[in-house]
């Protein structure tokens, strides 16, 4: 359930869902019901009957897919979360039509045929924010069920910020993400008359975020850690393996069995930004990967169209 609900708040931070269909739902999905249905999905149906179950789902997605981009005129991006490369000439088609194409599909599972073919691809470990959280400051004393809320609600905004091409945006603007995300959010809940006196308690408490008013307009964006006056954190011959260890149970707890190394390398970037092979001893982050290895945290594997996969022990 958690990582639908990454998907859909990934896709939300982008524009409003018109339209959501499921293909090869089956009761063992039951506790997603709640989660399908408060975001306005519909169940396909599919018969199920020898091997060729999939196929139909298939062909029904492109075939629904289609008649969509042709009838509804308000709808200018669609989603897939798949890494089948059966769906690339459905997603050649709906660019031709003008139409945005996002895919989602876990690392081991992506084909690099379908990632190429997308207008943006996303690795589902990465839409789940599966990194280690970095331990966060808080300024003032609170109630420990207040502070679990507001840090929640931080967390969300700074990944709402992250997405956006523009260093920083309007208050308003991100109340309105806000309110897709969370459609009974309230600024009174965290004691707070305005959007803009929350918005300066949340960036005092943490340091995430940036507040500011630029002629009469409130605008917010992410401070960077010398902002904070943090010490980045270094990776070093000492103490890397803990670091990558750390980032590998994250993603087992996240329910991920294999991750491509690529995810794993941007990861432990976005904790260490000066991350580099040779500052922990190594040449490529493919020796990396091979200690690991060696050292029981992994397996290096090979899938079928030759990209490296590590299997997570």
């Amino acid at each position: 359930m958690a990582t639908l609900r990454s998907i859909l708040e990934k896709v939300k931070i982008r524009g409003d869902i018109l339209l959501g269909k499921v293909y090869g739902y089956t009761d063992k999905f039951g506790d997603l019901k709640e989660v399908l249905l408060s975001n306005t999905f519909t169940v396909v149906p599919s018969l199920r009957y020898g091997i060729s179950q999939k196929n139909n789902a298939d062909i029904q997605l492109v075939i629904d897919a289609l008649e969509v981009a042709y009838k509804n005129e308000l709808i200018d991006s669609f989603c897939i979360v798949s890494g089948d490369s059966d769906y690339t000439p459905l997603v050649g088609k709906l660019k031709s039509m003008g139409k945005f194409v996002l895919g989602i599909s876990r690392s081991e599972a992506a084909s690099n045929i379908f990632i190429n073919a997308c207008n943006e691809f996303q690795f589902l470990e990465s839409v789940g924010k599966r990194n280690v959280e970095k331990p966060k400051r808080q300024k003032a004393s609170v109630s420990t069920e207040e502070a679990a809320d507001e840090s929640e609600l931080n967390k969300l905004l700074t990944t709402v910020l992250e997405e956006q091409d523009q260093d920083e945006i309007y208050a308003s603007e991100l109340k309105e993400t806000l309110l897709r995300l969370r459609p009974d959010f309230n600024e009174k809940a965290y004691g707070c008359a305005t959007f803009f006196k929350l918005l300066t308690k949340l960036a005092n408490r943490f340091g995430d975020l940036r507040v500011h008013n630029d002629n009469f307009n409130v605008m917010v964006g992410l401070n960077s850690a010398s902002d904070n006056g943090e010490t980045i954190p270094q990776l070093t011959r000492e103490n890397w393996k803990e670091a990558f260890a750390a980032q590998i149970r994250a993603y087992k707890e996240g329910g991920f069995d294999r991750v491509n190394p690529s995810i794993l390398k941007a990861d432990i970037i976005t904790a260490y930004p000066d991350f580099t092979e040779r500052a922990i001893g190594f040449k490529r982050f493919s020796d990396v990967m091979k200690q690991l290895e060696k050292d029981g945290l992994v397996i290096v594997e090979m899938d079928e169209q030759k990209t490296m996969l590590i299997k997570l022990l």
